[in-house]
């Protein structure tokens, strides 16, 4: 198809054969295929519990199944890769032991620390080279975590391997963020 408009530029459209008996030039079908029946396999234990080997996603962030609880927090850590494993056991002790009753779940692909009332103060998160913590009420600590964020009252604190966790600072952080009022996700 061509333009006749003097002053505009000609557009040629090509146009294709039909496809015949539902086959595409190459040869191959232009339909899927149906889907490979599915083996009948024994339901998770619990929601959000991780398979054996759980695929990691970008900068190796743990794929792990939404799930309310320890089970999928806990999941979420043992398959953090490398030296993040064992700083998510630390993290996660310490912010258990300075919340006591914390309320646990795993969503987005991070672990999520709140309370009862369904809000959310902290979350978790592994990149390639450090773990984030996001504190969802930052700018409202004292001390301010250092790294910026997009949202407005959302400050982070990044944890690269070989650093020392001021884990007195740490818990104060916990200790502030539980008392303000959270996040609803």
């Amino acid at each position: 198809m061509t333009s006749d408009t003097p002053g505009k530029p000609q557009k040629t459209v090509k146009k294709t054969a039909p496809a015949q008996q539902g086959k595409t030039p190459a040869g191959q079908s232009g339909r899927a295929k149906p889907a490979a029946k599915k083996q009948p396999t024994a339901p998770p234990a619990e929601t959000g519990t991780a398979s054996a080997n759980p695929v990691l996603l970008s900068g190796g962030n743990p794929q792990i199944a939404k799930g309310d609880g320890d089970a999928p927090v806990q999941a979420y850590i043992a398959a953090m890769p490398g030296w993040k494993s064992d700083v998510g056991h630390r993290l996660d002790a310490l912010i258990t032991r300075t919340v006591p009753g914390v309320r646990k779940a795993v969503k987005w692909n991070s672990p999520l620390y709140g309370l009862e009332d369904q809000t959310w103060f902290l979350g978790l998160h592994c990149f390639a080279k450090y773990i984030k913590l996001a504190f969802f009420r930052g700018t409202s600590l004292t001390p301010v975590p250092p790294v910026d964020s997009k949202n407005a009252e959302t400050r982070y604190f990044h944890i690269y391997e070989g650093d020392v966790l001021d884990e007195g600072m740490l818990a104060d952080w916990v200790r502030q963020a539980s008392a303000l009022p959270g996040e609803r996700m």
